[in-house]
């Protein structure tokens, strides 16, 4: 039997609705965007290949303080998904409540491990009891729809104007940089060269001879180009060879297209994953 078609104008996101995904994905997309949550990233890639269930997607690859999510390359270099564009959302935690629920009145924080752990320093100054759950928006859905007077969740701003909860103690995180990156996708038949591109993704692979990434980053500094990340990955059933996830930035298409001819004649393959316009950063 056929999969159903859910909304082909849609973006997938990994997490509910009022997810930092979604603020990612409105920043990009507009307000008015129509999201499908996804339990996993896994989920979110098959959903995001899938025409006839959504347009693409929003999908975080790396945090400033906990790094690279690994298994997303992974993904990402098994599906047909480009990259289109790129937002840098700095992570704002927020403890929110019902309307009328005072500081005082709080016996437990209900939010997803990774916040609580980001907060801890705020948190470890109260009495709460702290409750990990799956997701920090799916938190503040519960203390909205449990109508609670005595549980606060850790949320994005968007979760508690969705949720219409109070936000009693704004940016609550103790690290007050936390950037986490997000890559906008969409499959490849689909893509169109984007005019003001100044940033792209690119996977190659070496072989084991002497000097061989060394000459690969050579060529990219001939190009004028800025390699602003390197990401090195096992290759899955390899002995130990390696391959290599590449942020570029350049200021001409011409740059990228001699880039790339110069290095695929030192690489044993080479793989571009979107050319797009490099990414502001704004608040979550």
């Amino acid at each position: 039997m056929p999969e159903q078609k859910i909304n082909d104008k849609a973006i997938c996101i990994q997490g509910y609705e009022g997810s930092f995904h979604q603020v990612a994905a409105r920043q990009f997309f507009g307000k008015k965007v129509d999201i499908i949550p996804c339990a996993s990233f896994r989920e979110l890639v098959k959903m995001a290949s899938d025409a006839q269930r959504s347009a693409g997607a929003v999908m975080a690859i790396e945090n400033s303080i906990a790094g690279s999510i690994l298994p997303n390359y992974n993904l990402l270099l098994k599906s047909d998904l480009q990259v289109i564009g790129e937002v840098y959302l700095s992570i704002s935690q927020n403890l929110m409540v019902n309307k009328g629920v005072q500081l005082d009145d709080i016996k437990e924080v209900h939010s997803h491990p990774m916040a609580i752990l980001q907060c801890i320093d705020y948190l470890e100054n109260q009495h709460w009891k702290l409750i990990e759950t799956d997701d920090t928006a799916l938190s503040a859905k519960h203390v909205q729809q449990h109508k609670s007077k005595h549980v606060a969740a850790i949320a994005s701003k968007l979760a508690a104007e969705l949720f219409d909860l109070k936000i009693i103690a704004p940016d609550i995180q103790t690290q007050k940089t936390n950037i986490t990156r997000f890559l906008v996708l969409k499959r490849s038949n689909e893509v169109e060269f984007v005019n003001d591109a100044n940033k792209a993704s690119i996977y190659f692979q070496t072989n084991h001879s002497k000097g061989i990434l060394s000459k690969v980053l050579t060529a990219i500094a001939r190009a004028d180009i800025n390699l602003s990340k390197l990401q090195s990955m096992p290759i899955p059933g390899s002995n130990f060879n390696y391959g290599f996830f590449a942020d570029m930035e350049f200021e001409q298409k011409k740059q990228l297209d001699k880039m790339l001819k110069s290095i695929e004649l030192m690489t044993n393959s080479v793989r571009l994953f979107g050319a797009y316009k490099k990414g502001k950063l704004i608040k979550g």
